[in-house]
């Protein structure tokens, strides 16, 4: 019998999700705020809604018949868009608004990781007073992680000794509006993904990835919700051993372990200390663009996954093919601080040539796809190497031309790459 999957979310991420299951047997459905054109060419239908509303999100579910759906942002998790679908029958592969809060919730996950000896965990403590976390900033010896507890899309966090000064910090946790920060010790190292699949308390977990949030070449500028990514042929990346890639694997599963009943994605941030691997945060969710050199790799019936998940079997064996992939994000000039809408885009699936494109937020018109102030569409290279996978991506770049995009060209490059693997010799005393 054919599946009805229902695919809630419009960015880069669910594109790739939308292509993972374009080969299976399945009627695809999609919903989102935004009408993305790539996850819209694949979909027996797609439809504008706000994904937040849970009630609005279960009708169409319900008119399409979906039988299982699949959540792809995490505001949709936080609104309890699974706890609905769940309730009506319908198998929502993401977890439910109170497991999610290990995302949702900063302060939750650091306090649930404290309590259940969840190892990789930084110091921290959480406020609400915000008085007394600038006296905390005085006192603690050492430079700190400020962290706004609630979802801020990747940007909020500020960082002593990198970003800001402690007197910058201290007067960013003054004039924020949040109610409730975190702030926990500088984590110095290397930052890498591991994302898992899970359910039935199974762990799958995919090769891992390494995201760059600045916005500029050389990691200089604002964070950003990630400029691009690379991942290895295997599931370690250069500058990782493999017992650093099984450290990360089994936080992951000890925090799976803690959780009641996870199902869906959890998404573990890493920094490689000189320590090994700690937590700078869950996810309850694919990264974008983590996804993106995740799932085309992804050698195992995406469908299978999500079936053996809803139907209480043991999830199947993970398989991804031995390529490295690099993804590249296209963003508005401008991005992130004054991003400029309205540049025509110039490429598309077939003149990417062997790089895949993923669309994200544009908008399309009668005469094209044009960007929108949010980032644009990512160009994805899979190659035997990271240098081969990033000529591909770069490729593909070229041909979308620099005309009211920016873009970080240097993701990928092997000086790049060489720069992590002797960041870590260092921090090893190699």
């Amino acid at each position: 019998m054919s599946e009805t999957v229902l695919l809630i979310g419009g960015g880069g991420r669910e594109h790739a999700i939308a292509r993972a299951l374009e080969a299976s047997e399945v009627d695809l459905y999609a919903c989102a705020g935004n009408r993305n054109p790539g996850i819209a060419r694949i979909a027996d239908g797609f439809e504008t809604l706000e994904t937040t509303n849970p009630k609005a999100v279960l009708e169409f579910a319900e008119e399409v018949d979906a039988t299982i759906a699949v959540v792809g942002p995490e505001a949709p998790l936080q609104a309890g868009v699974a706890d609905e679908l769940e309730s009506a029958g319908i198998y929502a592969f993401g977890p439910k608004e109170a497991e999610a809060r290990i995302e949702t919730d900063k302060a939750f996950q650091r306090r649930f990781m404290a309590e259940h000896d969840i190892p990789g965990c930084p110091d921290f403590e959480t406020f609400d007073d915000m008085d007394a976390a600038c006296d905390f900033v005085d006192e603690y010896d050492g430079d700190l992680a400020i962290k706004p507890a609630g979802l801020t899309g990747g940007k909020g966090v500020k960082v002593i000794g990198d970003q800001v000064t402690a007197e910058e910090g201290k007067e960013y946790i003054r004039d924020s509006d949040y109610d409730r920060i975190v702030l926990e010790e500088r984590l110095i190292g290397e930052e890498f993904t591991v994302q898992a699949f899970v359910a039935n308390g199974d762990v799958r977990t995919a090769p891992a990835v390494q995201d760059h949030k600045r916005a500029y070449e050389g990691d200089e500028g604002p964070n950003t919700g990630g400029m691009g990514s690379y991942s290895d042929a295997t599931t370690a990346l250069p500058f990782m051993t493999d017992a650093d890639y099984d450290d990360a694997v089994s936080i992951i599963e000890a925090t799976v372990d803690a959780l009641e009943d996870y199902r869906g994605i959890l998404y573990g941030q890493f920094m490689l200390t000189s320590e090994g691997p700690k937590v700078i945060e869950f996810n309850a969710r694919f990264g974008d663009p983590e996804a993106m050199n995740t799932l085309p790799v992804l050698e195992t019936d995406f469908l299978d996954i999500l079936t053996a998940a809803r139907d209480g079997d043991s999830l199947p064996a993970l398989e991804f093919a031995p390529q490295a992939t690099v993804c590249k994000y296209a963003v508005p000039e401008g991005y992130p601080t004054d991003p400029e809408a309205g540049a025509k885009v110039q490429v598309d699936e077939e003149s990417a040539g062997d790089a895949l494109l993923y669309y994200a937020s544009v908008d399309e018109r009668d005469d094209g796809i044009y960007t929108t102030t949010s980032r644009s569409f990512a160009v994805v290279g899979r190659a035997d190497s990271i240098t081969e996978a990033e000529q591909i991506a770069e490729a593909a770049l070229e041909v979308a031309g620099e005309e009211g995009l920016h873009m970080r060209h240097d993701i990928g490059k092997p000086e790049l790459v060489q720069q992590r693997i002797d960041h870590v010799e260092e921090l090893r005393g190699e």
